[in-house]
């Protein structure tokens, strides 16, 4: 069995692409030959080397001509509804489109070729079924849990999102600006990461994060690796996310998270996620898994009462641990395998 993958983002390296490899290995390990459209084969030893990925029975080819003489084809859309050719054809969503002209005839009439609509989560659902008149499900992301584990623990805070401002800014000036009222305010033993893809739609931003840090045992990381990451969510103790603020996820939905693999691959650490209560964050993040802020006098009061309670720490983290691993690989192939 043949299957042809198309993803126009690979080279953003971001939580998409990761979801697109992770259907790849899936349809392998179904023993699918599979084939994923992109002209610069090189893509490959970047996707191995940023998501810790073995793609070596995946071949990258010039095109899948719309999975044409495949048995199956997946699809991740910019927007738009592709004439698939397939014979089994699935249509996935990372982003919740909104105004692009979803209800059209034409769009229909396409969509009659669409055995799944696929989102990754349930916020990018509500928005994608009411703009193309669908019924899709919710695959949710995969995360390593069984890579991603707990090291020893510093008084490290760490973010970890592309620094690009393309379609989605993941505000990391929001939180350099309050971990320098924390360190002010005397937690001089703490330290910020930031790390992140700077591939695409980066422009003057990362240079303005630079300037702005300065004299702050603030750190910025650019394009790690795989074991760079892994290192980072097993040190630190506490995960920010400030991605979606200043946003009103109603009207403009793709400029939010729309799930936030970091976000749980850092509880799968034991880190204690602190992050913006928008979009899919407020899948992953509940009750006793972690905080949700909605204004910055929260995030600083939050981190500052995990930065001082170490048996309320504990707890959190312990309780983030359980929570990340209702997004395991195991369950990703066997929600996955259950489309096919």
């Amino acid at each position: 069995m043949r299957a042809g993958i198309y993803n126009p983002y690979l080279d953003t390296l971001g939580g998409g692409e990761r979801y697109t490899m992770a259907v790849a290995t899936t349809l392998v390990e179904k023993n699918y030959k599979v084939e994923v459209e992109w002209p610069d084969s090189s893509i490959k030893s970047k996707l191995q080397d940023r998501f810790g990925i073995d793609l070596t029975d995946i071949q990258f080819v010039d095109d899948i001509k719309r999975g044409d003489a495949y048995d199956l084809c997946f699809w991740l859309s910019d927007g738009s509804i592709p004439l698939l050719k397939a014979r089994k054809n699935f249509l996935h969503f990372q982003v919740p489109f909104q105004k692009v002209g979803g209800l059209t005839l034409f769009n229909k009439m396409k969509l009659f070729r669409i055995d799944k609509v696929i989102c990754n989560s349930f916020f990018t659902k509500q928005f994608i079924d009411k703009e193309f008149g669908v019924e899709s499900v919710v695959v949710y992301p995969p995360i390593d849990t069984k890579k991603i584990k707990p090291l020893k623990k510093e008084n490290l805070i760490l973010s970890i999102g592309r620094f690009s401002q393309l379609l989605q800014s993941k505000r990391q000036d929001i939180l350099i600006e309050i971990f320098k009222k924390l360190y002010d305010g005397g937690f001089k033993d703490w330290k910020l990461v930031l790390a992140g893809g700077t591939e695409v739609g980066v422009g003057g931003y990362l240079e303005s994060l630079k300037k702005s840090s300065q004299g702050y045992p603030v750190r910025i990381i650019e394009r790690p690796s795989f074991e760079t990451v892994l290192n980072l969510y097993g040190r630190a103790k506490i995960f920010w996310s400030a991605s979606g603020y200043g946003v009103d996820e109603r009207t403009e939905p793709m400029k939010v998270e729309h799930f936030g693999i970091t976000v749980v691959e850092s509880m799968a650490a034991g880190c204690v996620p602190v992050v913006y209560a928008a979009g899919g964050h407020k899948e992953t993040v509940s009750g006793e898994s972690g905080f949700l802020w909605k204004d910055k006098g929260k995030l600083q009061e939050i981190s500052s009462q995990l930065m001082t309670d170490d048996g309320l720490l504990k707890k959190i983290s312990i309780n983030a641990q359980k929570q990340s691993q209702t997004f395991g690989y195991d369950k990703f192939t066997k929600n996955f395998s259950s489309l096919l």
